[in-house]
């Protein structure tokens, strides 16, 4: 029993060092997000947001044609996965955030326009583009969603403004990459050092989150499709 209790306790040292060290990378490389490659240029997302704090980037090769990968994608329920509720409730913990219920809807896209989250752009079977402003910072957080004219010149002080993508492209022997990408920016310095401090602490979390999710959509997507799954991952 005390070799397993040591042993444990290694193991939460090891993570906590592990998770430090990336939310001090993250901390320093602010301000300085990674330029997407022509293969991943995302036309549609620049439009909303060309210039941005952060990034996150992710995706994955599947089995399935896009207007069926990307279905499968909206249609994801996060609450299903341990590691993101295992984090949403570490973050309400150190933050002291009220209990609130679940957002209603059924699927990712519908939960977070729930939440104020609104839709800025669709192309019918290969990507949607959703955005809000928000504090982030707060314990509570609330999103506010803005009209597509708004979203991009929108600079009143005190927010950041969020804009993420479902996006599914089409391989020329049939298979589909899935990529998912979310950019921030904060609208004035007070909110970019609160952001900063912010994103540092809970980037490796999300970016976590995020690549736990790739697969089960992929295998959904692969089940919708009827075709056996692969494994590849791109990013």
């Amino acid at each position: 029993m005390a070799s397993l209790i040591a042993a444990l306790l290694v193991s939460v040292l090891i993570g906590a060092i592990v998770y430090l060290g990336l939310a001090y990378r993250t901390w320093r490389r602010y301000g300085r997000p990674a330029r997407p490659n022509e293969a991943i240029d995302d036309p549609l997302l620049d439009r909303f947001m060309p210039h941005y704090d952060v990034v996150e980037r992710h995706a994955i090769v599947v089995d399935a044609p896009p207007a069926v990968t990307l279905e499968a994608a909206m249609d994801y329920d996060i609450a299903r996965s341990r590691i993101a509720r295992c984090l949403f409730k570490t973050r309400a913990l150190i933050l002291g955030a009220r209990p609130e219920p679940p957002p209603a809807g059924r699927g990712l896209v519908a939960q977070v326009k729930a939440l104020g989250w609104g839709e800025l752009a669709v192309v019918p079977g290969r990507e949607i583009v959703v955005g809000a402003v928000t504090q982030p910072w707060q314990a509570n957080v609330r999103f506010r969603s803005l009209r597509q004219t708004e979203f991009e010149p929108y600079d009143r002080p005190g927010c950041v403004k969020i804009a993420w993508t479902l996006r599914a492209d089409p391989l020329a022997d049939g298979r589909t990459i899935f990529s998912t990408e979310t950019r921030a920016r904060a609208t004035d310095p007070v909110s970019r050092r609160l952001f900063r401090r912010y994103w540092a602490m809970v980037s490796p979390g999300v970016g976590l989150i995020r690549r736990f999710s790739l697969s089960p959509i992929k295998l959904e997507a692969e089940r919708r499709a009827g075709r056996s799954p692969l494994t590849t991952m791109v990013a």
